[in-house]
């Protein structure tokens, strides 16, 4: 008999508690306005990024080292140095070829005024053809062995074959060099080379020209500005993707070399539609707005979202331009809800 009481209670309550629900719809429409921040959306400039990581290079770059066998005799630069092309870096032993050219060169000259000699002598006559013939023989092979000792004293000196700055010193006066052995490396770094790796689902869209940041670790906070130089002409088949090289002005010679930098490909500017990032409901993989209509309630509407940047959001179908839509507040309206704007409408854009 308790439990059937006890039944016929619980019954009652439910039913006294399911009249005193009140009707959603009369509710909804009764409700207060909910506060919201809405703004109305407007085409903006788009420029989309390509994101990669490259290396630097220098413009130019060579390891200088010995040609000949051969005891150092003087090393005129020092480590980081500044130099231009032609300036001399390191003297190898060279007395016996200075004595040997100044012999040469004496011969050479002993030649040249036999030859001289000789062909007046046939101009008049007096001798033959033939002497004068093997007087310019005598006299072309002295030239030769001048110009022979030259090139040999020259691979006794080291020079700059460009400008630019110089690495660490790796030999000392008196030091015995072989073909080979490193003294230094030069770099140009006036302007960089930076090399990145891009898929080729991008291949069509890059190109010369195309401007681009980069940023270091090494320097937070800065940006490196500089184009697109060239796209190499063959694809990867293992990672399919292709190697862009682009240049960056260093003329404060802050890139070094080797560094890594992470890279950001501006793509020619558009115009689209964007809002930011807090006015999307994402429900699943179906993306939403709350567009407000006319008489201040909001619909949901579908829209298909694209490239994302900087707190934005690119609406590439859904919604038309001058729409207004709920930005803030998303999370406190339903459909059909009456809302009133918190603040002064706004540029969705902005």
């Amino acid at each position: 008999m308790q439990k059937s009481n006890a039944t016929l209670l619980a019954a009652l309550l439910l039913t006294l508690a399911a009249c005193s629900e009140p009707d959603s719809g009369a509710a909804g429409k009764g409700a207060a306005a909910i506060p919201v921040t809405t703004a109305l959306v407007q085409p903006v400039d788009w420029v989309d990024t390509i994101e990669a990581v490259g290396t630097t290079k220098a413009r130019e770059s060579v390891t200088l080292t010995a040609k000949i066998t051969e005891t150092v005799r003087k090393v005129n630069f020092t480590d980081g140095q500044r130099v231009d092309a032609g300036d001399v870096l390191v003297e190898l032993t060279s007395g016996q070829q200075v004595a040997a050219l100044a012999e040469a060169q004496a011969t050479y000259k002993d030649a040249e005024r036999l030859m001289n000699r000789n062909d007046d002598l046939v101009r008049q006559g007096t001798v033959s053809k033939q002497v004068a013939d093997t007087a310019r023989a005598t006299h072309d092979s002295a030239q030769a062995r001048v110009a022979l000792l030259r090139a040999q004293l020259a691979d006794r000196v080291v020079t700059a074959p460009f400008s630019g700055v110089l690495g660490l010193r790796q030999v000392s006066v008196g030091a015995l060099v072989t073909p080979g052995t490193v003294i230094t490396t030069l770099d140009d770094i006036d302007t960089i080379k930076l090399d990145f790796s891009l898929p080729e689902r991008y291949l069509a869209a890059l190109g010369p020209g195309l401007q681009l940041t980069a940023t270091s670790i090494a320097f937070p906070g800065r940006e490196f500005s500089g184009k697109v130089l060239s796209v190499d002409s063959r694809v990867d088949p293992m990672t399919r993707s292709v190697v862009v090289r682009a240049e960056l002005p260093n003329a404060d010679h802050a890139l070094r070399p080797g560094m890594l930098m992470t890279v950001h490909v501006l793509r020619p500017e558009r115009r689209v539609l964007a809002v930011p990032e807090i006015a999307i409901e994402q429900i699943g993989p179906d993306s939403f707005v709350y567009r407000v209509k006319d008489d201040d309630t909001v619909e949901r509407v579908k829209v298909t979202l694209g490239a994302r940047q900087f707190g934005k959001v690119e609406i590439v179908d859904g919604i038309d331009a001058d729409a207004r839509i709920v930005v803030d507040g998303t999370v406190k309206v339903r459909e059909g809800s009456k809302i009133t704007d918190a603040g002064k409408p706004k540029d969705a854009s902005s």
